[in-house]
């Protein structure tokens, strides 16, 4: 049977914004996956936020009564994104076994997972949760003058970034088709967020980590949640959900009005980092179920 996969945002559909629509290539090639019998993989549903009348997403707050095996949370929003009774029922979920993905983007957007048990944590904002290295609350995009940090450059939208694994290669990063057997890139973007494991987290740790074109720094992109003798699902914290999106795995399906920065069209040209991130979507559906 194929496992059930929910994808979704934190805000209504809004055209001119990162709406479900925009990850589209992501939910057509993981519901395109198929066993060696030829039935897929994965039930993939995509949906943006709708609250009902009582101002919450029927979905999301009862997501621990569904029959989903996983969350992936595209944090969008610009703090408002989920409510007490959401992030409630979302902690329910990875607790009783189910598997979840959050991400978000620079400064404050999606600082609404901030409630979210354990994940939450991984997660630094602007005005919450930032960084515990002072040294870090700093602008490293100096171009988008008007977005603070976190900001890290990984390069513009529709180019690539080189990863580098950190400690015993994650099975998310494994890449058969890469020199080492060790996945090599993801989509790059002018201004990521923030991401770390959490002190008081055992079962979390940094495997990835991608460097600033701007100030050489290094930042962390993904922290890994192992499952846990309680039951609790994995998790992944990702630094930014343009590694995900339509217009970075191919800048000219477009943009959002209010995205200023010029894009590159490498990962359009060089081959190597769009089947590295569809290998990395690839791992990750399957280490979190």
């Amino acid at each position: 049977m194929a496992k059930r996969i929910l994808i979704q945002t934190t805000i209504p559909p809004i055209d001119d914004d990162w709406h479900i629509g925009r990850f589209s290539m992501l939910v057509d090639h993981l519901q395109g996956l198929t066993d060696e019998s030829g039935a897929a993989v994965y039930d993939v549903v995509a949906r943006d936020r709708a609250a009902g009348p009582e101002g919450f997403d029927p979905l999301l707050a009862s997501l621990d009564e569904s029959d989903f095996a996983q969350l992936w949370l595209f944090a969008v929003d610009v703090g408002d994104g989920l409510t007490p009774d959401e992030c409630a029922a979302i902690s329910r979920f990875r607790a009783k076994g189910g598997g979840l993905m959050v991400t978000r983007d620079h400064m404050d957007l999606g600082s609404s997972v901030c409630t979210l048990g354990g994940v939450g944590k991984a997660h630094h904002f602007h005005s919450q949760n930032p960084e515990a290295d002072e040294s870090r609350r700093r602008i490293d995009d100096v171009e988008t003058s008007y977005i603070l940090w976190p900001n890290y450059h990984s390069g513009p939208n529709g180019d690539v970034q080189p990863v580098t694994a950190e400690g015993a290669v994650h099975p998310v990063l494994r890449d058969g088709e890469a020199p080492g057997g060790v996945l090599r890139f993801l989509p790059a973007h002018p201004h990521e967020g923030a991401v770390s494991a959490p002190a008081d987290e055992p079962s979390a740790r940094v495997i990835a980590t991608g460097v600033s074109r701007v100030t050489g720094a290094r930042f962390n992109l993904v922290v890994a949640f192992e499952a846990e003798d309680g039951g609790a699902g994995r998790a992944i914290a990702q630094s930014t959900f343009h590694h995900f999106c339509d217009y970075n795995w191919d800048p000219r399906t477009g943009c959002p009005s209010f995205v200023s920065e010029p894009p590159s069209d490498r990962i359009i040209t060089d081959p190597r980092g769009l089947a590295a991130t569809h290998r990395y979507v690839e791992n990750l559906a399957d280490w979190l179920s």
